[in-house]
């Protein structure tokens, strides 16, 4: 490069800033932190963090000195999967091969994390199904429905004795019964089967 330019300018770059490095014990704390929170991704580690860590200190789980614990919080969501590899592939035991989503998809089915909630009003529920199956997933078991609002935390559970729409809509029209709030929004992953909801909207204010 300097033979294309002539020789050298004389000008001297920018310097760089200095990189972030991260100690054992704050690495050590991420960790901690990290399988407190179910072993989530960096992304919503990060959007959690502040709340997490906060929660566990306050109930004697987690002791960290001011330095650590601002380093802690300051560190990126890329940061905290590069921090957390070596410890994933442990625990996962093989890397998992993932297929990408198309382009299409993502575009159309936008993905809401911890942090893109914006402080939503009572009604807004997250919704999973939790099988008791042990370490097996054969033969037949009980799974419980998980409700959970957003802006309160208010959690709603029933027990499904088989996955099944009908069941599984027979028991949504149940639950509304006992929550304290309208029924705004309803969340869930790809796991709950779909289920026709066969509420009358139009005379159902509950669903706002």
């Amino acid at each position: 490069m300097r033979l294309l330019r002539g020789g050298s300018s004389g000008r001297r770059s920018a310097p760089r800033p200095e990189r972030r490095i991260y100690d054992q014990a704050v690495r050590d704390a991420l960790v901690v932190v990290w399988e407190a929170s179910d072993r989530i991704c960096g992304k919503r580690l990060k959007a959690l963090m502040p709340i997490l860590v906060d929660a566990m200190e306050r109930h004697g789980h987690l002791e960290l000195a001011p330095e650590i614990r601002g380093r802690l919080l300051a560190m990126s969501a890329a940061t905290i999967d590069r921090a957390l590899h070596a410890v994933r592939e442990q625990a996962v035991g093989r890397r998992r091969r993932h297929t990408p989503s198309s382009v299409a998809v993502r575009r159309n089915a936008p993905v809401r994390t911890f942090s893109d909630w914006q402080d939503p009003a009572p009604g807004f529920v997250e919704a999973d199904l939790v099988a008791h199956n042990g370490s097996s997933p054969k033969g037949s078991f009980i799974q419980t429905l998980v409700l959970t609002d957003i802006a309160t935390g208010w959690t709603e559970c029933m027990p499904l004795l088989v996955r099944e729409q009908k069941l599984l809509s027979e028991i949504l029209t149940e639950i509304r019964k006992h929550l304290p709030f309208n029924l705004l929004g309803f969340d869930t992953d790809n796991d709950i089967p779909s289920t026709r909801f066969s509420w009358n909207v139009s005379r159902d204010s509950r669903l706002g």
